[in-house]
């Protein structure tokens, strides 16, 4: 396996192999250039005009970190139709994994040989055989996560790599003369993402960062590359604490006295943080029509959110606010002053009704500033939700080409996230994005949580939960426990085990449940704290399931997550589900449980201990 350099210029030829519309690499421009330095930490190339192409590597822990600049040293602008950050050839696999995504169904493993993705080279081996993927849009994990595993089941060798990319990417496996693969990916190109970038003379661009890491299972790799990660976490957020969050019990009408009611309920019970989630602005009955304006609604919230912030507090908790702080929908006053707003093709961009503040605009950062940050800090919010309920598509305005444009917007969203933690430096960040639309790792590294998914009361959740441990740390990573009053037994613990792949989360009619049940619901969030150190920095070692489908699964799944000699097993049951409690380790020592997996749809978790 070598590293190289990728890249396109405009006006240069395309490759050839039948490729052109397909791929970028492989162009003239990279046949006008040549190495002029190589050694184990960067390599350089450089053409007749004086354009540099540098390509650095800095090890991480087990993994290594890729980036790559390009300088413009030549007397003429230019102008880049497609830069890889990262470029290998001569990599040996005959599997491929990806980790596909969609609303409330995120993360699902898609594992293919190359004989079936028809990766084989041509039989004189003038054809190109390529497999490109992506994602062009505001949410980068849609359809699929920023990620790509190689299996060479040869060796039992597998290469990982995550891209840290938070608006249109792309990754692209191609074959020609033999049977290894060359692989790249960065920023979605000109054909894949309308991405069109100009250097002037002297001036310089670098490509989103890659981590590329090897190791001997799919699960190493990925434990190596979520462990290169280096999340923002607050400093008040290190201890694995339990969230409440009232969406699921108000569903979007909370207001001052049905959240004091919820406050004297849980208060106690070890509940860290209190969120107040969407519909506590405008005057609208629809939480999603005032979005935008972020006026208190004062029948709600009498005197602001001062009182209810309080109240929190002096209870014990601390509290969280909700905004999806980019967005403005139709009942918002600025939805038609359209100066400081997202455009396309000169018209405000439109989605389902939405459209979108432009943050490279200074008046909208004040105005959000106002808003947003002087609000959280005047009421005395220690949590901030931020939300994002669609996606700008291909690109927009403001820059040579859209894809451009985008990536631009995004990266003075994230600015934005940055100043949110200077004003605020101990504020504890949640990334929501309709759930886990924007779990990829330059937005995750900016946060202190995350919401794993949408998925909040599917049968789902453990398969989706589990997914997460491949691409973000379970410290970040948010799961639901959605309690209704009408709730099994069973149901309770297959929902309070669940939390135990991240994150536990709290919501649903938790003042209408039985003492029974709060008996159950105590129990599990005990159990959670014993777990959680393991949670937090175990290794998961082995993740089995025979689920297939979503809506409907069937069969059963087990993960055991380790840390030293202790372990976390967590089991559930599906439909049609086998018989009987799984086998844990060899000569372990079980040293808690909590739940019965007894039926179809229960479940149980185990810590045990293994010889030392």
């Amino acid at each position: 396996m070598e590293f190289y350099g990728e890249m396109k210029l405009r006006g240069d030829g395309y490759g050839g192999g039948f490729s052109c519309g397909m791929t970028m690499c492989r162009s003239q421009t990279m046949e006008r250039f040549s190495e002029c330095e190589k050694t184990e930490e960067r390599t350089v190339y450089r053409n007749d005009s004086g354009v540099t192409l540098t390509m650095i590597r800095k090890r991480d822990g087990e993994a290594l970190r890729v980036h790559t600049t390009v300088q413009n040293g030549s007397s003429g602008k230019i102008g880049m139709e497609m830069l890889a950050s990262f470029a290998v050839r001569g990599v040996k696999a005959d599997r491929i994994h990806r980790l596909q995504s969609f609303w409330s169904a995120e993360g699902k493993l898609r594992s293919e040989t190359l004989e079936e993705l028809h990766l084989e080279p041509s039989w004189n081996r003038c054809g190109m055989r390529i497999e490109k993927f992506g994602n062009a849009g505001s949410m980068p994990v849609r359809k699929y996560f920023p990620f790509l595993a190689l299996e060479d089941s040869s060796s039992g060798r597998f290469l990982g790599i995550q891209l840290y990319c938070a608006s249109s990417w792309q990754m692209e496996i191609l074959c020609k003369e033999d049977e290894t693969l060359t692989v790249a990916g960065g920023l979605a190109d000109r054909d894949f993402g309308h991405w069109l970038k100009e250097l002037a003379p002297g001036e310089s661009f670098e490509a989103p960062e890659a981590v590329i890491a090897e190791g001997g299972s799919l699960y190493e790799v990925c434990d190596r590359l979520v462990r290169a990660q280096h999340p923002k976490i607050s400093p008040l957020d290190g201890q694995m604490d339990i969230l409440y969050n009232e969406y699921c019990t108000t569903w979007g009408n909370p207001s001052y006295e049905n959240l004091k009611r919820i406050c004297d309920k849980i208060a106690g019970k070890g509940i860290r943080y209190l969120v107040i989630d969407s519909g506590w602005y405008g005057h609208s009955e629809y939480w999603w029509e005032s979005i935008g304006d972020w006026d208190v609604n004062e029948q709600r919230f009498p005197g602001g959110m001062k009182p209810v912030a309080d109240y929190i507090r002096s209870r014990g908790m601390i509290p969280g606010l909700w905004f999806e702080m980019e967005s403005l929908a139709p009942g918002s006053a600025y939805y038609d002053q359209t100066e400081h707003l997202v455009r396309k093709d000169g018209v405000p961009l439109t989605v389902g009704g939405k459209r979108f503040w432009d943050m490279e605009d200074p008046w909208v950062i004040d105005y959000l500033g106002r808003k947003v940050i002087r609000l959280l800090k005047d009421c005395g919010f220690g949590y901030l939700k931020v939300d994002y309920n669609d996606t700008m598509g291909m690109g927009c305005d403001g820059a040579e080409s859209l894809g451009e444009g985008l990536r631009r917007k995004m990266e003075a969203t994230k600015e934005f996230f940055a100043l949110i933690r200077e004003e605020i430096p101990d504020i504890v960040i949640e990334n929501c994005s309709s759930g886990g639309h924007r779990l990829e790792p330059s937005m995750m590294e900016l946060v202190s949580q995350a919401s794993f998914s949408d998925a909040h009361e599917t049968k789902a959740i453990p398969l989706i939960a589990a997914n997460m441990h491949r691409v973000i740390r379970p410290q970040q990573s948010q799961i639901w426990a959605v309690l209704r009053a009408g709730d099994s037994e069973e149901r309770i613990c297959y929902s309070l085990t669940a939390t135990l792949f991240g994150r536990m989360c709290l919501s649903g009619e938790i003042y209408d449940l039985s003492d029974r049940q709060w008996e159950l619901v105590e129990e599990g969030m005990a159990f959670y704290r014993l777990a959680a150190d393991i949670i937090r920095d175990g290794v998961t070692v082995l993740h089995q399931y025979t689920a297939k489908g979503y809506n409907e699964p069937k069969g059963e799944q087990l993960v055991l997550r380790e840390l030293g000699n202790r372990g976390l097993a967590v089991y559930h049951r599906f439909e049609a589900s086998s018989c009987g409690e799984p086998k844990l380790p060899e000569g372990c020592r079980i040293v808690a449980e909590y739940g019965r997996a007894d039926r179809d749809f229960s479940a149980k978790a185990w810590l045990y201990e293994k010889p030392e």
